[in-house]
Formats: C-alpha cells, structure tokens, sequence
C-alpha cells in the first residue's frame, strides 16, 4: 500500500499517531503531513537526535544510554513507551540508527535500524541492518518506507 493511502486509511479510521524521530530526522513526520487531513490524526511529531534530547524530551535515562548506547532495542523501546505516555496516541512510532556516512563499528555498522511501533496494548520492536553501500539518504527513505509497509499490517 502507498504510504499517502496508509495515511488516508489512518484518517479514515481516526487513529491518532505520534512519533519520536532519531535517525530519520523528521522525515516520517514530513511524509505523514504532506497528506491533505493528517491534522485529523497526526498528533505529535518529535525530532530526538541528540542523546540530551532524548534525555529531556522522552526522559531515557543516563544510565540506560550509557549501557546501550543510542542504537539499541532497549532505548528504541524506551522512547516508545515514553513517546505513549506523552502523546497518548493510538498508534507511536520512533527510529533510532546510524544512518551514516560515519558513525558505525563493528558492532552496530552503518545502517543499523531499530524501529518502534506501538499499536493499542501491542509492541512491536523491529531490528533493521541496511547495506553498508547505501547512502544517507537511501537508509533514511528506506526506513521510513519500512515503517509504513508495518503500519499497513497492523491497521
């Protein structure tokens, strides 16, 4: 499904969204409002790129970024659950990764993904680890991309 109808069928269902945006850079908010009506729906859209604003904003604590780092499962899942309590969204979304050219080890390589979705009671965690080759803007789009082919199988 298109991402523009994905938006057109949240809007035709009334599910609010919320996401909070690392990696992605506010382009998954960018997408949802280039739809005529994403008022009726688009909620809160946050741009969490520093570690600061993770800590202020969506209250991920010190300690947890220090023991995971950034680009974990764990903080993906964190910034959820608080972007859910902050926004009280039927649907949340939030991408942390390393998007590149820079940035990447051995452990966590450029193009590594984590993406959240929370969806009623259910959570979704997803791990994505796109090629090395692609560039910035490859890993950016196609993160956003896989994010409304997930919301497409859950609404």
């Amino acid at each position: 499904m298109k991402n523009t109808l994905i938006i057109k069928n949240l809007i035709k269902k009334n599910i609010s969204i919320s996401v909070a945006e690392s990696c992605t850079g506010g382009l998954l908010s960018a997408q949802i409002t280039s739809v005529p009506n994403s008022s009726k729906v688009f909620n809160l859209g946050i741009v969490c790129y520093s570690n600061q604003s993770k800590k202020n904003i969506l209250k991920i604590k010190n300690k947890n970024l220090n023991k995971y780092g950034a680009v974990s499962l764990q903080i993906c899942k964190q910034m959820l659950e608080n972007l859910y309590k902050l926004s009280k969204s039927n649907l949340c979304v939030t991408t942390t990764g390393i998007a590149g050219p820079g940035g990447g080890t051995k452990i966590k390589p450029v193009g590594l993904v984590f993406v959240g979705i929370k969806y009623k009671k259910k959570t979704q965690i997803h791990m994505f680890n796109f090629k090395k080759n692609f560039t910035r803007k490859k890993i950016q789009n196609s993160t956003v991309n896989k994010i409304f082919k997930l919301i497409s199988l859950i609404i």
